[in-house]
């Protein structure tokens, strides 16, 4: 079914081009998963949208009688395509983004974190199942459904986040859902290989990748719905990449100066009852960053120990610490 006389063979082209080459594909749920090329995947009532370690398309799962005026009545922008139940009405209601995102790029966490503020706030509105995975979904092709396509013009991050307010991620493995999941699991993982890194220098690259799926693997068991395991062995693989190359350079350096100048001014709080000692505390962090920056850009240390006026063994100090953690 069409709406607004909206040309469902321009959805179809959408639709078609942003699929996973390969996608999972069901006939009923629960039912077995099938891995097929589009074109025999489109023929089941159950797909797989989105591409692994990619998002294309925010679907909602809305279990309730009225689903199909969620969207409006949340005073939300209209979904692309609303695939319903023709018994219970229940129905899955999808956006089209107008640029993919990929969850495991270390280089666009910021906007990953960003798209799952604005799924968590989505879900909160609609009054979604926060359970819902989104790695199948009712086909909004297949006459299973009663298929709505509303519009076939793609969403703006920026756009979508215009009519809600984005409230923090939760923190905790049993807390979050969707692609929260993915944020956690991208942070406790690379924290966790940002330090493991240190310890296990004298390995193999397979070896340290091999590593670093465990720990990921570990992690996506604390999740209530678990993250498919394409998903994990991906963003696994991304951190192992970034944090083998990177491990010496300064970026990463710098990531440890940040977190040493943290706990030093932490310290400092719980240690020093007295402002002067608050204050010596502070000044030793900046110095210490200081000498990280200029050791990173090739300066020696007896230079170094110069500039900041400190002694050369202070600095040699300063920057085993920093290296170490």
């Amino acid at each position: 079914m069409q709406h607004n006389n909206v040309n469902k063979s321009d959805f179809r082209s959408i639709f078609y081009q942003n699929l996973p080459h390969k996608p999972y594909c069901m006939d009923e749920i629960p039912g077995w998963m099938h891995i097929r090329p589009k074109t025999k995947a489109l023929q089941k009532p159950y797909i797989q949208v989105n591409p692994p370690c990619m998002v294309a398309f925010l679907v909602f799962d809305i279990d309730k009688k009225d689903a199909f005026f969620s969207w409006s009545d949340a005073n939300l922008p209209q979904p692309n395509w609303i695939s319903k139940n023709k018994e219970n009405g229940h129905a899955h209601i999808g956006y089209v983004l107008s640029t993919p995102v990929c969850t495991t790029n270390n280089a666009r966490q910021k906007i990953v974190r960003y798209l799952a503020r604005i799924q968590h706030a989505y879900t909160d509105k609609l009054g979604a199942d926060k359970g819902y995975v989104g790695l199948i979904t009712r086909n909004p092709l297949h006459n299973e459904w009663e298929n709505h396509i509303l519009t076939t013009k793609p969403y703006e991050l920026n756009y979508l986040a215009d009519f809600v307010d984005l409230e923090p991620l939760p923190k905790k493995p049993t807390e979050v859902s969707g692609l929260g999941r993915n944020c956690t699991l991208f942070d406790i993982v690379r924290y966790w290989a940002y330090k493991a890194i240190r310890e296990l220098s004298d390995v193999g690259y397979d070896e340290w990748e091999a590593k670093v799926l465990s720990r990921a693997s570990n992690v996506n068991t604390g999740f209530s719905a678990p993250l498919d395991h394409k998903e994990v062995g991906c963003t696994a693989r991304s951190i192992a990449k970034w944090v083998w190359r990177n491990h010496g350079s300064a970026e990463f350096l710098a990531i440890f100066s940040a977190k040493q100048a943290a706990r030093g001014r932490k310290g400092g709080k719980a240690s020093n009852s007295s402002k002067g000692g608050k204050a010596r505390s502070e000044q030793y962090s900046d110095l210490r960053a200081e000498a990280l920056k200029l050791h990173v850009s090739g300066i020696n240390n007896t230079q170094i120990a110069k500039q900041l006026n400190v002694s050369r063994m202070t600095v040699n100090r300063w920057l085993k610490s920093a290296t170490r953690v």
